[in-house]
């Protein structure tokens, strides 16, 4: 047994685990975040994303031993209290989840490309950066729209009736 020690959505936790443990099941299992989802365990998915040191990773790929000493966001650590962040409200506006079960890792990936892309993405950006997540449900459509709505209102831009 290791003990890894994280921040973890602002907090440090402290966790006694075995070298092989990933990260998703650190932090679903460690610490009961089960808002960060496991559907494949073989990084095709994306239902796992989280953040690590402020970057999208695939949690099901990572070692929760390579996380000791990292910065930790998962979906949970969105939100600030009852204000959803600005991705997460646009997903519920514009309907961009149907069963949920990729919610997650979409969201955090979303925040991810925004952030690198500077809030200034476009259809074609977002469809191609969203490669890695998988969604059985909804055909990406209102993810897409969800997705763009976010950026361009944390960007500051105003979007057109047009797009």
């Amino acid at each position: 047994m290791a003990t890894v020690s994280m921040t973890v959505n602002g907090k440090t936790v402290t966790g006694e685990i075995e070298g092989r443990t990933l990260l998703s099941h650190f932090l679903r299992e460690g610490l009961g975040l089960t808002g960060t989802h496991i559907g494949c365990d073989t990084s095709q998915c994306g239902a796992c994303v989280v953040h690590v040191d402020g970057k999208a990773v695939k949690s099901c790929t990572m070692l929760a031993a390579q996380a000791d000493g990292c910065t930790v966001t998962t979906i949970e650590g969105l939100a600030r209290g009852d204000q959803l962040h600005p991705v997460q409200a646009a997903f519920r506006e514009h309907h961009g989840l149907q069963c949920g079960f990729c919610t997650p890792g979409m969201i955090m990936a979303a925040v991810d490309m925004i952030e690198r892309h500077g809030g200034k993405l476009d259809e074609a950006t977002i469809r191609h950066e969203l490669e890695g997540n998988i969604c059985r449900c909804t055909g990406y459509h209102n993810i897409v729209k969800a997705i763009k709505a976010a950026a361009d209102e944390m960007s500051g831009s105003v979007a057109t009736a047009a797009e």
